[in-house]
């Protein structure tokens, strides 16, 4: 998340650089929402001076034994105000925070300018890259090998799933191996985090709000109970009796169902369920309470008659925003596009010690991605599938080590290219082509054969305290106060891809492939036939 202070003091120059990306802030949007904050925070903090000015009047007179039952008065509506401000200074707050969330991280200086992948830099390039009269493609080769099934796959899942047979199943399995042991011999601490995650999680490492459509969900039921204040004690009725209520008057059968615990008493909260007001309040007893909830608005089903008016209004006010708070937690779980979710979000709401950084871990996990910009991209073969392996590199850093953090990271990936012998080459990403939450990227892009052409086998990026500050990961030393942390990542390798590039630069003429020297203690055979 972009830091809101630099938008404060150099608007300007943020929208220039942001510009560059092709993003265009909108300036008229961000004064509104920050005049609007700083005149609630302004007169929030009047009302508490106001507050403290007349409480300390009220102990003066009590303890000169004087009447203080017009100060009294006068502190309770400055309460009910304060709490009404409250509310306001939680809306505008999370207003503010969402437009921060949309704004991509602006790039780093060293980044060149650019729309398209047409203006990356070439960094490097290394290996010679095979000469292979008329070379198959890795479909070509694994299908005739009987180590590679898609249609098998597609008919279990779809497109864009593969299934991997013997050898191709013992090479996914040996390339993973064989990755974990260089890069924990580099320094890596190897983790196995899940694969599911929450949205927080997801919000941490800037793939939520923004790109929820390229992520599979995996939605869970909401029954929570929430304990409110009694206002008044209605006759009881057995909860069983709501649940059969509701299957019949709305067809309930589970989801979004909220449990509410008012005393002795539950009342049900169904979300964005439309009703009849009239055939609800007669269907039941009029003393019974029953609240609809479509947040942010919320209808009161009640015979308004039995009860006074006042604490009708104080009680849907307090239960309104208690359903709020309850339905802005995302309950649901995500299956994760890429080990940095989880990996990252290992020390999320946490201050890291500032000895400890650098602190580097990987971690090998299945990914999982809709794909859901990519129609018609690489539609042949495994390039681009929905579950793939990765080996991933997550570094936290101190924001003097990590400019240097990435070119440690982005060389311990390459480090598995040169070991395998694998052509590739090393391309800095311009403005117009990085990630939402990235400053700085660096792709490694493997050699195939069969397109001619290199192509991304991993993104080493710096993020700055982009994803720290969004995830709340700080770090402070024995003096100072905590600051937010640097993080940085890149794949060390994508596994199905490095199982692509092997199988097309060492085939053979008769369709073997020939294994790399270094994963052969691994697969246990020098060839594939």
């Amino acid at each position: 998340m972009l830091d809101a202070t630099l938008l404060r003091n150099d608007l300007d120059a943020v929208a220039a650089r942001l510009s560059e990306r092709g993003y265009t802030l909108d300036r008229a949007q961000y004064q509104a929402l920050d005049q609007r904050r700083r005149s609630v925070l302004q007169e929030a903090e009047t009302l508490k001076a106001e507050r403290n000015r007349v409480s300390e009047e009220v102990g003066r007179l009590k303890r000169a034994k004087e009447n203080a039952d017009h100060l009294i008065a006068q502190q309770r509506e400055v309460g009910d105000k304060l709490k009404a401000l409250e509310a306001s200074e939680r809306e505008v707050e999370a207003a503010f925070k969402d437009f921060l969330a949309g704004i991509p991280n602006p790039p780093h200086a060293s980044v060149p300018s650019g729309r398209d992948e047409h203006a990356n830099v070439e960094i490097k390039r290394w290996g010679q890259v095979p000469h292979i009269e008329a070379p198959k493609d890795h479909v070509e080769l694994g299908t005739s090998l009987g180590i590679l099934d898609l249609d098998r796959a597609a008919k279990i899942s779809g497109a864009r799933f593969s299934v991997l047979k013997g050898q191709g199943a013992k090479l996914e399995r040996a390339l993973i191996a064989f990755m974990l042991d260089r890069q924990t011999a580099a320094g890596y601490l190897e983790v196995i985090p899940p694969y599911l995650v929450n949205a927080d999680s997801m919000y941490g490492t800037g793939q939520l709000p923004k790109f929820q459509e390229d992520l599979f969900r995996a939605p869970r039921e909401r029954f929570r109970t929430l304990e409110l204040s009694v206002l008044r004690k209605p006759s009881a009725v057995r909860p069983e009796q709501y649940h059969h209520y509701l299957s019949l008057q709305f067809g309930y059968a589970g989801g979004d169902l909220l449990r509410l615990k008012v005393g002795n008493f539950d009342f049900f909260v169904i979300k964005n369920q439309p009703i009849e007001c009239n055939a609800l309040s007669k269907a039941i007893n009029e003393s019974i309470r029953v609240f609809v909830a479509t947040p942010p608005k919320m209808e009161e089903i009640i015979d308004r008659s039995t009860i006074d008016q006042s604490l009708i209004e104080t009680f849907t006010r307090d239960l309104t925003e208690e359903i709020k708070k309850e339905f802005a937690v995302d309950p649901s779980l995500y299956l994760i596009p890429t080990a940095e979710v989880p990996v990252t979000n290992l020390y999320r709401d946490e201050i890291l010690p500032l000895e400890a950084l650098p602190m580097r871990h990987c971690a090998f996990t299945p990914c999982f991605r809709s794909e859901a910009g990519s129609y018609g991209k690489d539609t042949k073969g495994i390039i681009r599938q929905h579950q793939f392996h990765k080996v991933e590199l997550v570094t936290f850093a101190a924001a003097d080590q990590a400019e240097a953090e990435l070119e440690r990271l982005t060389e311990n990936a390459e480090a598995i290219l040169e070991a395998l012998g694998l052509p590739y080459r090393r391309v800095l990403l311009c403005t117009g082509d990085m990630g939402f939450s990235s400053q700085k990227t660096y792709d490694l892009e493997v050699w195939l054969p069969s397109q001619n052409t290199y192509r991304e086998i991993s993104s080493c990026s710096w993020f700055g305290d982009f994803q720290a500050r969004r995830a709340n990961i700080r770090a402070k030393g024995k003096e100072g106060k905590p600051v937010f942390a640097h993080t940085l990542n890149g794949s060390g390798l994508a596994v199905g891809r490095t199982w692509v590039a092997i199988l097309e630069n060492y085939q053979q003429p008769d369709g073997s492939i020939r294994v790399p020297e270094a994963l052969r203690p691994y697969l246990g055979a020098e060839v594939i036939r």
